[in-house]
């Protein structure tokens, strides 16, 4: 739900490398600038704002095994194939063996992302992926970089997270802008969601309240302190059913990850 999901890491040392490669050597002291930035802007720990932040923990709790079990049978009830990960790093794993050699990769902003690590193995990482959010970040023109993100979303390969996810087998997600959830639908030929698991929640109506009680107030106060303007609900995907057999798998963490 970011303002703009934009990519602030990459961008930082996308921008420090094109000075370089423009033979601006004071580029190689701004290395531990750029770090210190991100860490200053970019947290993505709950705990950094949770204490001053008031949302509903009851919606923010681990599941039981046998919910988490009748989680699983409704969302494959309704199309989506389910992975249980019992750690960030079986996640991670997880992730990466579904995505073949030579496939064009995108992913929308998400903690949960972050947290198992695959946005720095993207962008970082040995694979022999296309890497499409590198390529987009790398552009410099305002209106080229938006058809690009535009175009990306039609990805083989399509990473984010979602907000809320209901026991009776519904997925909710939430932007500002768009960027994430317009991929979900239609756009991407293959869709790898991840998410912590607590953010099973009873139903539907229990997950629409996530949404705005806990993901929200925690993400408006990341964005504060990122962007310096705050989130909204802008765009919002109750995503009910996946129709095309093979298409969106659901990896869902035994882990306290994300907003």
């Amino acid at each position: 739900m970011s303002p703009g999901d934009t990519g602030v890491r990459e961008r930082l040392y996308l921008q420090r490398d094109k000075r370089m490669s423009r033979g601006d050597c004071s580029a190689v002291a701004s290395d531990a600038t750029a770090e210190q930035s991100f860490a200053r802007h970019m947290s993505q720990d709950k705990a950094a704002y949770a204490d001053d932040v008031s949302y509903d923990e009851s919606l923010d709790e681990l599941p039981t095994d046998d919910e988490l079990d009748e989680t699983v049978s409704n969302l494959e009830s309704r199309g989506f194939e389910v992975v249980v990960a019992d750690t960030a790093e079986d996640a991670l794993a997880e992730l990466k063996s579904r995505i073949p050699a030579g496939a064009s990769v995108m992913n929308g902003h998400s903690t949960t992302l972050e947290e198992v690590g695959f946005a720095d193995y993207l962008m970082e990482g040995d694979h022999d992926w296309e890497n499409l959010h590198a390529e987009v970040f790398d552009i410099d023109d305002d209106a080229e970089r938006a058809r690009a993100r535009r175009e990306a979303q039609t990805a083989e390969y399509f990473l984010g997270g979602v907000n809320a996810v209901a026991q009776s087998g519904e997925l909710v997600a939430a932007d500002a802008s768009g960027s994430r959830v317009g991929a979900y639908p239609f756009a991407a030929e293959n869709l790898l969601l991840v998410t912590g698991a607590n953010k099973v929640v009873a139903d539907l109506d229990a997950a629409l309240d996530r949404l705005e009680n806990v993901a929200y107030p925690l993400e408006d106060a990341r964005a504060q302190e990122a962007y310096g303007v705050g989130s909204a609900i802008a765009k919002q995907l109750i995503y009910r059913y996946e129709n095309d057999e093979g298409r969106t798998t659901v990896v869902l963490v035994r882990e306290q990850l994300g907003y």
